[in-house]
């Protein structure tokens, strides 16, 4: 991934923020290892910031892993918080369960199998806060399907939304086009207010205002 944050500015925030609790060190030690993609603390935590800021009790992730992500949202939740991981796979699924009973936050956690723009439009009610980090084309498809379930002053938050600044260029790569089209929905469709920080791989974050 190139870098779109200066280097320089990109170290002084690492040697800023504390280290990770244990759990969460070893699933970035993990991520190193095996090559998986995951958000890394300084996106990690600026979710748990914005959970706690709106005080989320109910979160939705599209495409959770391993449950990186899903871990800082669910240190921000109160005790009787509820989130959602989802995952196309069911050792990643395990794994997730495995790091949260771990870290003592299995009792807000549950999981499910399968495509998470299909399983978000069988939920029940509404939540506060929905993360999609899916698979990029879809974006565009996973937003629609996501909206109607966040609540009004909820917010929707995307990962990758820079795409290691591949969404400045004309191209035809499916993903980097989904995300482009992704960039474009968000500012414009009705009762959102969003922004894109320009933080690791680029994280926009959205209100739903009616």
């Amino acid at each position: 991934m190139r870098e779109i944050v200066h280097p320089h500015i990109q170290n002084y925030l690492e040697q800023l923020t504390p280290a990770s609790e244990t759990v969460l060190q070893e699933m970035e030690e993990r991520a190193a290892r095996e090559a998986f993609p995951i958000v890394g603390p300084l996106v990690g935590r600026l979710l748990a910031v914005l959970a706690r800021a709106i005080n989320a009790t109910r979160i939705f992730e599209m495409g959770s892993g391993f449950g990186y992500s899903g871990l800082w949202f669910a240190s921000a939740l109160p005790a009787e918080g509820q989130i959602v991981l989802t995952d196309t796979t069911a050792e990643r699924a395990q794994q997730a369960r495995d790091y949260f009973a771990r870290a003592q936050q299995v009792q807000k956690l549950t999981t499910l199998i399968g495509d998470a723009v299909e399983l978000i439009t069988q939920q029940s009610g509404l939540f506060d806060l929905i993360f999609l980090d899916a698979d990029k084309e879809r974006y565009p498809l996973a937003f629609q399907r996501a909206l109607p379930k966040l609540k009004v002053g909820g917010l929707f938050i995307a990962d990758n939304i820079l795409w290691s600044g591949e969404v400045t260029r004309p191209t035809r790569d499916p993903e980097t086009v989904g995300l482009q089209q992704f960039g474009r929905l968000l500012y414009t469709t009705p009762h959102l207010l969003s922004t894109i920080l320009p933080l690791r791989d680029g994280v926009s974050i959205s209100v739903k205002t009616a």
